[in-house]
């Protein structure tokens, strides 16, 4: 877009965001407010990138029009700094179900070219005045450029503007990272010697907005090479701690990389798996023989929790995870075979201390630690056969949201562990197991969801039992033979309990090995 935009006097404003440029412009004149276009909105539209983020800055304080702004575009006010006094208003479509735009606005306390001064990289210091932008575009000669951000953007280089900047706000450190993925581009060598110097402050940085970031690398495709990257730069133990112990630690034969190493190569299968990159070792018609619909792409597209974030980049949160507690339950066996019984669980539990720290919502965190937790469930719901309608039951019953998630990991870490002596039909095997279990799932609800045909107070009522965790046990069980078939109604449901209170006691279970 860049080379384009030489031959013409300026980039015009997308049809579809003139109509709110147009309404915030004549809000802000009538006000008598001088405004800006600045920072991540210019580079976008210079590259020909869609946006829903505007910034602003403009000549007055910002949370008081804010508030206003927002009541006039049917929006909601939050203020993100009420030192810095920046304020945000967010418009959603009108069921307010989605964000359709996000406009940032912050005051100009001494002039614009100060005030760009203040940002973190040339490529997000630039800007245009809000009405210039409406009635001309963005002018390549007009912009007001005091770093060089064009000549930046030409050459696909993120540089910082002064040394100090990650001293000012260590989440630029990965912010930067998440850019140069985002958008492709080279982090200058100058400012990659400072992230270095300065990694160790990105701990300085609330939890929140850390997540923030993580989640919209891990959004990008090639995620794996920046997480990579990330430790490069020593970001990655920095923020994540716990994943240190996994450098180097020997696996199996049938693995082809030690613990870190494999669990970055999980983040890029689950790309490959979901449709959203490639795979070094094998090309996509691999996939042809894995179950993929616009049911399951709707599904990796949907949104976990209030957070907001999709179950794709969580997935691959959960691949860096997975195995991060293989470390501390290593063994060797009797035949001298490495293994790592309980990992999963134990895994799941850091898992969800690392996200708690990084104030991840409950719904995104108990998404991700249940993916660690059953991982290798999928596999060891059947033995060279089609799993039994009881494991099937007991699959969705425990991994309950994480379910199908769970399922299209299982496929990744198939890939990452096999890397390129993958095996065809083994890999073949696998992927028919994952579409039985979808397809059961889908089209058998009385398996994965039975009926209820019995209450609690039904067994208490005609066996004389008080309440207690013994009737919750009685109807696990009641559900788990309702799902294999071999009970339907109410009768034979209680024939049933009476036949488990006559001969054991009732319970339930799943086998959840994990020693691989």
């Amino acid at each position: 877009m860049i080379a384009e935009s030489k031959k013409r006097s300026a980039i015009p404003i997308k049809p579809g965001m003139l109509p709110l440029l147009t309404g915030i412009n004549d809000f802000l004149t009538e006000h008598g407010i001088q405004s800006y276009i600045v920072g991540g909105f210019i580079r976008n539209a210079l590259l020909d990138r869609d946006t829903a983020d505007i910034d602003i800055a403009i000549s007055t304080d910002a949370p008081k029009i804010a508030s206003v702004l927002a009541a006039a575009l049917d929006g909601r006010h939050i203020i993100l700094d009420d030192v810095n006094r920046v304020s945000r208003v967010i418009i959603k479509n009108t069921t307010r179900e989605k964000v359709l735009w996000q406009i940032d606005l912050s005051a100009i306390t001494e002039g614009i070219e100060q005030d760009l001064g203040r940002r973190d990289f040339t490529i997000d210091a630039m800007a245009s005045p809000l009405g210039s932008i409406i009635n001309k575009g963005i002018v390549d000669t007009g912009l007001i450029d005091p770093f060089s951000g064009l000549d930046d953007i030409r050459h696909r280089v993120i540089r910082a503007i002064e040394d100090d900047v990650f001293q000012s706000d260590a989440l630029r450190l990965l912010r930067g990272v998440r850019l140069a993925a985002e958008l492709g581009f080279t982090i200058d060598p100058n400012t990659e010697t400072l992230m270095r110097q300065h990694s160790c402050l990105i701990n300085s940085v609330a939890g929140e907005r850390v997540r923030e970031e993580l989640l919209k690398l891990l959004a990008s495709t090639e995620s794996g090479r920046f997480i990579i990257y990330l430790d490069d730069l020593g970001l990655l133990m920095t923020m994540i701690p716990e994943l240190a112990q996994t450098r180097g630690v020997e696996q199996p034969r049938e693995h082809q990389w030690d613990v870190f190493n494999h669990s970055v190569k999980a983040v890029d299968a689950v790309d490959f798996v979901l449709r959203h990159g490639n795979w070094e070792y094998s090309d996509k018609g691999i996939l042809d023989c894995v179950p993929w619909s616009a049911d399951i792409e709707k599904h990796f597209n949907g949104k976990v929790g209030g957070g907001g974030s999709t179950r794709r980049p969580l997935l691959k949160l959960a691949a860096l995870l997975h195995d991060i507690a293989k470390p501390q339950t290593k063994a060797i066996d009797d035949q001298g075979k490495t293994r790592f019984f309980g990992h999963a669980e134990k895994g799941a539990a850091i898992a969800t201390d690392i996200l708690e720290r990084l104030r991840f919502s409950t719904r995104e965190t108990n998404l991700v630690a249940g993916v660690v937790r059953y991982h290798l469930r999928p596999i060891q719901t059947c033995q060279n056969e089609p799993p039994s309608r009881r494991a099937i039951y007991r699959y969705f019953r425990d991994t309950t949201e994480a379910a199908i998630d769970t399922l299209y990991f299982s496929l990744a870490d198939h890939l990452a562990t096999r890397g390129p002596n993958l095996d065809i039909n083994n890999w073949h095997q696998h992927a028919a197991l994952v579409e039985y279990i979808i397809t059961q799932h889908e089209n058998h609800a009385d398996i994965t969801a039975p009926p209820k045909i019995i209450s609690g107070h039904d067994i208490m009522n005609t066996f004389n039992l008080t309440q207690g965790q013994k009737i919750g046990e009685l109807l696990e069980a009641v559900r788990e033979a309702q799902a294999s078939a071999e009970i339907a109604t109410r009768e034979e449901a209680i024939l049933y309990v009476k036949k488990l209170l006559g001969s054991k006691k009732p319970g339930s279970g799943g086998n959840n090995s994990d020693g691989l």
